[in-house]
């Protein structure tokens, strides 16, 4: 089938659709706004990954440490009387992307076997220092007890979770475009350079480990904004939130979206969830059954997953002087 071609402006054009589609949501599906800011943060967690594995070429499966971390330091401080949310997203950047840029120490240096075993023994760890502190981070019950103020003081977080949708979706929107304009500039396109060929841009001096080690922290920081979102949102931190199986369940849903893709973690996360949630209603006892063979048949007959599909059936017209 022959790709179809498109200008960079109707490109710009299905962009704004898609984000003016996800605002809509809020009037279209009111019903399901609490699945749809689930959707928009796990859709932000998976473009932290994907910053890290698909544009610098990291391999991990334990960035489930930073999103608990910024869960966990978001949840703390709503505990303990400081429930600005905007603040509190600060502070789980903060401490998410020291945490990220003090491990890549261990991991940048590392062979890819290296790293993946790393990355699983940090998230490990973590999850059981967070079950041992539990009089602190409240071990398999969770972390309880939340008070997060109102949005700007005004907008309070309600049980029908329209607050939470909005807040959501603008912070979400900020940070992918933040996350954007970091990969377009010459540093993100260096990631491209060390992910294509490491020894080539060795070669041509670019501080390679510096790059990776920047890189690997940012990722973590973005992580660790959606741990946050997701915490002052459900006013609740799990201890799964930290644990191996988050970060498996959102590798999966980034190769479902494709990797080295802006828009992959964002796609990957609606189609997830929503086939998710689908099967869980669909089947109770058995859905598990029904997601890993829908995973199995997407990822066979989508070679670099939904957005590697879309790339192949349309193209963009480079722009000429």
């Amino acid at each position: 089938m022959k790709a179809i071609t498109l200008s960079p402006g109707q490109l710009r054009a299905a962009e704004i659709a898609f984000w003016l589609l996800l605002a809509s949501s809020f009037f279209l599906t009111p019903d399901h706004l609490t699945l749809l800011s689930q959707i928009l943060i796990f859709g932000l967690f998976a473009v932290a990954l994907d910053m890290a594995l698909g544009y610098a070429g990291i391999l991990t499966v334990g960035h489930a440490a930073f999103f608990g971390a910024g869960a966990y330091t978001a949840g703390l401080l709503a505990r303990h009387g400081w429930g600005e949310p905007f603040s509190g997203l600060l502070a789980a950047l903060v401490v998410a992307g020291l945490l990220g840029y003090a491990l890549s120490y261990l991991i940048v240096r590392g062979a890819d076997l290296t790293r993946l075993m790393i990355t699983i023994g940090v998230c490990v760890l973590l999850y059981e220092l967070a079950n041992r502190l539990s009089g602190i981070t409240g071990g398999t019950d969770g972390l309880q007890g939340m008070q997060v103020s109102p949005v700007f003081g005004v907008f309070e977080f309600d049980l029908f979770g329209k607050t939470a949708f909005c807040y959501a979706l603008g912070v979400v929107l900020l940070m992918f475009l933040l996350v954007r304009l970091v990969l377009r500039s010459p540093f993100g396109l260096s990631l491209r350079g060390i992910h294509d060929n490491r020894k080539r841009m060795l070669a041509i001096g670019t501080p390679v480990e510096s790059r990776l080690r920047m890189a690997y922290g940012f990722s973590a920081a973005v992580a660790g904004v959606a741990g946050a979102l997701m915490a002052q949102t459900t006013q609740f931190v799990g201890i799964e939130s930290i644990g191996f199986n988050r970060s498996a369940e959102i590798l999966i849903i980034l190769v479902l979206g494709g990797t080295g893709r802006l828009y992959g973690g964002l796609i990957g996360a609606i189609v997830y969830m929503v086939v998710h949630d689908w099967f869980a209603d669909m089947n109770p006892q058995y859905w598990m059954f029904w997601l890993g063979i829908f995973l199995i048949a997407a990822v066979m007959l989508g070679r670099g997953g939904i957005m590697g599909a879309l790339s192949r059936r349309f193209r963009v017209k480079e722009q000429t002087r």
